[in-house]
């Protein structure tokens, strides 16, 4: 008798053993029509026909107005619901999502009814709190994760870990642990500039689990091109921390390509490094604007990235 296939949701994690390529997406403006979404849904999928991807990521954009002091560089436009694009508008995608949820923006209800909704086999979701402690939420992250783990058959749940955290306190990787304990299956990074930063946590985090008998879970690190100062100065504000040498050179030189050869040596060293310390992990790439140019050197960087994953 044939063995049933594996669902695209638990073949991801699985194949994390040896590496995995995402492609992270933002869902168009919630003002756009239908027409526009799908317009936008089929560009993406087409530029990633020239690629093999494993699954994607869509995004849960919230206002973050909390999270410094500092003036958005971008305004802040409402975007639409990830959940909503993935049905209405990628019919064409039959692979793994990773579906972002902000939980401060849902009651509680709203959110059951999601966890309870989505389609487990190929739908894993990253549940993502506050971007600080003074912002008013509607479900704290504590909450969402024992709504999750209330429930008879919710999505496969990973969380958000940050580098930058880890090198100011140093204790992001304990924080890993507690989110593994309350259910969490995976984790997404920030954007990762700072290669020190990120392979400090990474190593705290895998011998940390040794040490404590248990199986690290995989690390989904996330690159991005940046193509002018003004993203750079945006990436600052999300609190992505680019080595100063780099930040003179994307401000005085060509941009795109320094940050393009900064984020394939970034790639290059950390699935090594992941292989090395035997952490399931994988690589993500995205872009943190529209405009064009980023998104053309993502497309070329999954592909190169694509090549040293084998």
């Amino acid at each position: 008798m044939a063995s049933a296939p594996i669902a695209p949701a638990a073949e991801l994690l699985a194949r994390a053993r040896d590496g995995v390529l995402l492609y992270g997406l933002t869902p168009p403006r919630q003002s756009s029509t239908r027409e526009q979404a799908d317009s936008i849904a089929a560009a993406a999928l087409t530029r990633l026909e020239s690629v093999h991807v494993d699954g994607l990521i869509l995004y849960d954009v919230d206002a973050e107005a909390d999270r410094t002091e500092a003036p958005r560089p971008f305004p802040f436009m409402p975007m639409m619901d990830p959940a909503d694009f993935l049905d209405h508008h990628l019919a064409g995608w039959a692979g793994s999502v990773i579906v972002y949820r902000a939980v401060g923006k849902y009651g509680a209800d709203q959110l059951d009814q999601w966890l309870g909704e989505a389609d487990q086999g190929r739908v894993l979701t990253v549940l993502v709190g506050a971007a600080s402690r003074h912002q008013m939420v509607r479900t704290s992250l504590p909450e969402a994760y024992r709504r999750h783990a209330a429930l008879p058959r919710p999505p496969r749940m990973g969380g958000v870990v940050i580098a930058e955290r880890h090198a100011e306190a140093g204790t992001e990787h304990l924080r890993m642990l507690r989110k593994q304990e309350a259910g969490c299956e995976f984790f997404v990074s920030q954007i990762c500039y700072d290669l020190n930063r990120t392979c400090n946590l990474l190593s705290d985090y895998a011998h940390n689990c040794r040490d404590q008998g248990l199986d690290p879970r995989p690390v989904v690190l996330t690159l991005a091109p940046c193509g002018s100062a003004k993203t750079l100065e945006f990436m600052t504000w999300l609190g992505i921390e680019v080595p100063r040498w780099l930040r003179a050179e994307i401000n005085r030189g060509d941009p795109l390509a320094a940050s393009y050869e900064h984020c394939l040596l970034n790639a290059r060293a950390l699935i090594a490094f992941c292989r090395r310390l035997g952490l399931p992990f994988g690589i993500n790439v995205e872009t943190v604007t529209n405009r064009k140019v980023e998104i053309d050197a993502s497309i070329d960087l999954v592909r190169e990235v694509r090549d040293l994953l084998g």
